[in-house]
C-alpha cells in the first residue's frame, strides 16, 4: 500500500431488506428506517439507511480489499445524502497515508442524489510494511457520534 493508491470501487444495491436489517441488527428501531409510511410523515420520500449500516458498509469495503488480517484501527464517517431502496451506493477510496503497516484511506460512497458518505479509516494490515495485499482478520470496537457523524475507534494502541 503506497500514498495515492486508488481501491477499486465497490458497488451495493441499496434495498428495503438491506436497510431494516441493518437498522435491526444496530438495534436502531426508528421508524424511518423501516416503515415507509411513517418516513414520508415526517418528509422523507421513503425510509433510509442509519449511519452504523453505513459504518458497518465502510468497514466491509476496507477489509475486503486489505484482506482478512486487516484491522480497523479508526473509522471517521459522516453522512450527506440518504440512501433510499432502489438506488446504488459506489463505495471508492484513496490512500492517503501511510506509516509502517498502517494506513489512512478517504473513503467516499456516492449514490444516485450524491455522496452519502465521506470519512477516513485507518488500517493496519500486519506485515504489509508498503506492501500490497496482505492478508489479516479485521476487528474495531469502540462507537463515538451521533446521527450524522460517527467515529469508531479500535481498542488498545496500535502495535
Amino acid at each position: 500500500m503506497r500514498v495515492g493508491d486508488v481501491l477499486p470501487p465497490l458497488e451495493i444495491e441499496i434495498t428495503r431488506t438491506l436497510i431494516v436489517a441493518g437498522a435491526i441488527a444496530s438495534r436502531d428501531y426508528q421508524d424511518v428506517h423501516h416503515d415507509a409510511e411513517l418516513a414520508r410523515q415526517k418528509g422523507s420520500p421513503d425510509i433510509f439507511m442509519n449511519i452504523l449500516t453505513t459504518n458497518g458498509l465502510v468497514g466491509r469495503y476496507i477489509t475486503d480489499r486489505f484482506g482478512p488480517r486487516s484491522v480497523l484501527r479508526r473509522v471517521a464517517i459522516r453522512l450527506g445524502a440518504p440512501n433510499y431502496p432502489g438506488d446504488t451506493m459506489v463505495l471508492t477510496g484513496t490512500v492517503e497515508a501511510v506509516e509502517g503497516d498502517t494506513a489512512t484511506v478517504r473513503v467516499v460512497g456516492a449514490n444516485g442524489i450524491g455522496r452519502h458518505v465521506t470519512g477516513t479509516v485507518t488500517v493496519t494490515v500486519p506485515g504489509a510494511d508498503g506492501a500490497e495485499g496482505a492478508e489479516g482478520a479485521a476487528g474495531a470496537a469502540g462507537i463515538e457520534g451521533a446521527e450524522g457523524a460517527a467515529v469508531h475507534e479500535a481498542a488498545g494502541s496500535r502495535p
